[in-house]
């Protein structure tokens, strides 16, 4: 089959693309950002911070060098950044590409007579480029003026430098080491021995708010751009630099500069609130009004030989949960109490798909009944009960705090030991689109493709799932990539690029996966087949998750096989059996620890670190951090794996009712080095929704 593709343009702003999907909405910005795309005057830092939890998409242009910058608060006074970097005939005419980390911390926030006072580490992961460290304070005087004065270090303490002030604790602090023991060449190393150490200097700037929109900033800097300097490309006269800034009614932040006396350069930034969807909430049709029990009429309550539910009564059930987005999966009765097994199809939070389950069947139940047991399933399994008073719902549907009273009175339960699901079978199917990008090729720093998915899913039995998925791509240029791979490891992932350029229609996943639970707060999955694009095998998983605690312990053994490129049913001769321990912690306010110790795709062991953030509307943004067995040359470029994730719920887009979401992960780099297998319907996220702490999270969309 010949492969219908177009071919992209090279997109070299490859951030700035991101966030001009969500122009609609934007966060309120008071704080200015510099061309390093975090909270500054033009160049230099400042103690600002943005809101709590907002999302910066900066692209920077000047003397051949664009900065792309994602800058995440990570909590209010805590803020990480990741930065792309091209610059133009850096060595002998070849451009550079240089990816780099930031954090800042607030110290102290800005009060009545005393400053923000910040510190911040820049490009601490990197190459060493901008390799840097500072102590910034800034003063509001009014709402028109406000001033930064702050000390530098690395590249920041070069201009008019002197000795450390530091040194007062030692002699340690004197010197300062070339950068990543290898200097610019190497990349990705945390050079702890480098933090504050050597020569500092001053900066400092004055930014003047005529308006709320309108802004001028003078600043000083303290960055001689030695780099850039050497290699001859920037020609430095100045140590001011100056700027104007102008934000547009849609949120987007443009900036002209002038720097160091010679060169103009441009500035977008587009800051977004991850709380605040695009679209409008609640787009989705209300649910119906509880009805008074003699309102409602009598129907047939029967099962039949197979232990499926018959009658009136059932049908007219079945009939509200499809209008309400819920697939009823079984019912059973006992005296004046009914339990409810229902799956979730269309619903974000948990608590709504609950709540429309329970006036469901409120309006539907024979008028004795008075104890409601809502079971969500998925996979065939129960996650947990919450159980209802039907005389509760009545009383509370419309009260001022309805939400908390229903929660209150709710007791919520293991699902464990609740099997009385319909029989099957039950078949699913359907066509979607799909994109996949891949970021940071030397040769072209965005690629992507764009096609359709055909997905389909069968389920013999409750527990049992087949499913497949084959994705065609229209468009697109991930093929084109011709850089192979140099890794002395076993290619369990570098050789990506040769999946993209042989696959024309390529089996994403064929499996058949089986749940169950082995015992209260347990939960166990089994799956076999094509697992992945890459890897075909056997895996096992399972959970110990208790309904109400934080913590979360599991335990997973895989046995994989390389697949051929070309996505078919052919396997390369490459096995492995891997596995990891696993540990979650709910933090609270949304955050989630995760840790996985164990065995990866190339024979490495090690761990990997996942701190994840995610807000009420589903909205994700995480890092995480691997670092096995393999030394730092092993491994190649970037020293060890991390990477930043970042999921989008459809919902917040739209407004609408929907579970779909897109998700992707952003390296910057894919090696060999702490690769792991990636398992559809892994249990901590297949079970997480439904325990007491995130229903009572979303409990306030019970009654939407």
């Amino acid at each position: 089959m010949q492969r219908m593709r177009q071919r992209y343009g090279r997109i070299a702003l490859a951030f700035a693309a991101v966030p001009v999907l969500w122009l609609p909405v934007f966060a309120e910005q008071a704080v200015n950002l510099s061309t390093f795309g975090t909270p500054g005057m033009v160049d230099m830092p400042t103690a600002r911070m943005l809101g709590d939890g907002e999302l910066a998409f900066t692209t920077t242009a000047f003397g051949g060098t664009r900065r792309n910058t994602m800058t995440f608060q990570i909590t209010p006074r805590l803020q990480g950044s990741f930065r792309y970097t091209i610059i133009d005939d850096f060595d002998g005419g070849r451009d550079r590409y240089d990816r780099s980390f930031d954090l800042t911390y607030l110290i102290a926030e800005e009060g009545a007579r005393s400053p923000a006072v910040a510190v911040g580490l820049r490009d601490f992961g990197g190459t060493g480029i901008y390799s840097s460290e500072f102590l910034a304070l800034t003063k509001s005087f009014g709402p028109k003026f406000r001033v930064t004065g702050g000390i530098g270090w690395g590249r920041l303490g070069q201009r008019g430098s002197f000795d450390n002030p530091l040194s007062l604790f030692g002699d340690y602090f004197d010197t300062r080491p070339i950068a990543s023991k290898g200097g610019i060449d190497t990349t990705g190393q945390v050079d702890f021995d480098n933090w504050f150490r050597g020569p500092a200097a001053l900066f400092g700037g004055l930014e003047w708010m005529p308006n709320d929109r309108t802004r001028f900033v003078l600043e000083y800097s303290s960055d001689e751009y030695r780099v850039e300097t050497t290699h001859g490309l920037i020609d430095q006269k100045s140590p001011l630099n100056m700027a104007v800034s102008y934000r547009l009614k849609n949120g987007m932040d443009l900036e002209l500069s002038y720097l160091y006396g010679t060169e103009l350069g441009f500035r977008l930034t587009y800051v977004l609130d991850p709380r605040k969807p695009s679209g409008r909430s609640g787009i989705e049709k209300a649910p119906d009004p509880i009805r008074p029990r003699e309102a409602i009429a009598a129907g047939t309550w029967e099962v039949d030989a197979r232990g499926a539910w018959r009658g009136t009564g059932p049908d007219r059930l079945r009939t509200k949960l499809e209008g309400e987005g819920l697939v009823f999966r079984g019912m059973e009765r006992s005296g004046n109490s009914m339990t409810l097994y229902v799956e979730n199809a269309r619903y974000g939070a948990g608590a709504q798909a609950v709540g429309r389950a329970a006036r469901a069947l409120a309006n539907t139940a024979p008028a004795d009944v008075e104890t409601f047991r809502i079971v969500p399933v998925h996979g065939g399994i129960a996650l947990s009960e919450v159980t209802l008073q039907r005389r509760d719902l009545e009383a509370n549907e419309f009260a001022l705090d309805g939400a908390w009273e229903s929660f209150a009175l709710a007791a919520i339960d293991d699902g464990h030991g609740r099997t009385a699901l319909e029989p099957g079978p039950i078949l699913t199917y359907g066509v979607e689109p799909y994109f996949e990008p891949s970021f940071f090729d030397p040769d072209n720093p965005i690629r992507a493709d764009a096609g359709i998915q055909l997905n389909a899913a069968y389920a013999p039995v409750p527990n049992l799932i087949l499913s497949g998925a084959v994705r065609i791509p229209v468009l697109g240029n991930l093929d084109d990539s011709a850089r192979p791979s140099d890794s002395v490891l076993p290619h369990v992932r570098s050789d990506f690029a040769l999946y993209d350029k042989e696959t024309e229609v390529g089996i994403s996943h064929l499996t058949a996966e089986y749940f169950f639970r082995p015992g209260e707060n347990l939960y166990g999955r089994a799956t076999v087949g094509y697992l992945e694009r890459m890897y075909a095998g056997v895996s096992t998983e399972v959970l110990w998750k208790p309904v109400d605690g934080r913590l979360a312990l599991g335990a997973e053994l895989n046995y994989a096989v390389q697949r051929e490129f070309n996505g078919g049913l052919e396997l390369q001769d490459y096995d492995i059996v891997t596995g990891h321990a696993s540990a979650y912690y709910d933090v609270g306010q949304g955050y989630v620890a995760q840790l996985d110790v164990g065995r990866y795709l190339a024979g490495d062991t090690g761990a990997t670190l996942t701190l994840e953030r995610e807000f009420a509307n589903g909205f994700k943004v995480g890092a995480f951090m691997t670092f096995t067995d393999v030394s730092f040359d092993e491994f190649g470029e970037g020293s060890f794996d991390k990477g930043i994730s970042l999921t989008i719920p459809i919902n917040w887009i739209t407004g609408r009712a929907s579970q779909d979401q897109y998700s992707t992960t952003i390296r910057p780099v894919l090696r060999d080095g702490g690769a792991r297998l990636d398992v559809r319907n892994r249990l901590y996220d297949l079970t997480t929704g439904y325990d007491q702490g995130d229903l009572q999270d979303d409990w306030g969309r019970f009654w939407r």
